[in-house]
């Protein structure tokens, strides 16, 4: 079973908030959200909007650029093979001597920290 969106989320903010040592009343009075609904969102029962996100995310003093890079990284990691068991063979070579890339390669470019773009 492929994991959604709204799990991958509440993975990454409980992650966040269990490594701050900080309990879900505390984040949730400080994000002006019930405590009832922060648990929901993160059990990846509840789709959070844009704007209780963000509210979580300035709550635990984390931007929302960085979970949504930590999401993506995960359904990453979930959705392919570990790296370490990813075959590695010589490239493919077309018929002028040139390399060839394969149809289902993917090329992935992390994106930038907001924190190192602020300090440039």
């Amino acid at each position: 079973m492929a994991l959604l969106l709204r799990e991958a989320i509440g993975d990454s903010l409980r992650r966040t908030r269990v490594s701050q040592s900080r309990t879900l009343r505390e984040v949730s009075n400080s994000a002006r959200v019930s405590l009832g609904y922060l648990s929901e969102v993160e059990r990846g029962r509840k789709e959070a909007s844009s704007e209780l996100l963000a509210a979580i995310c300035d709550a635990l003093a984390v931007p929302l650029s960085d979970v949504l890079v930590d999401v993506s990284e995960t359904l990453a990691t979930k959705k392919s093979a570990p790296v370490a068991s990813r075959q590695v063979t010589e490239p493919a070579v077309s018929a002028s001597g040139s390399p060839t890339i394969a149809r289902d390669t993917r090329v992935v470019i992390p994106a930038p920290n907001a924190r190192r773009l602020a300090a440039a």
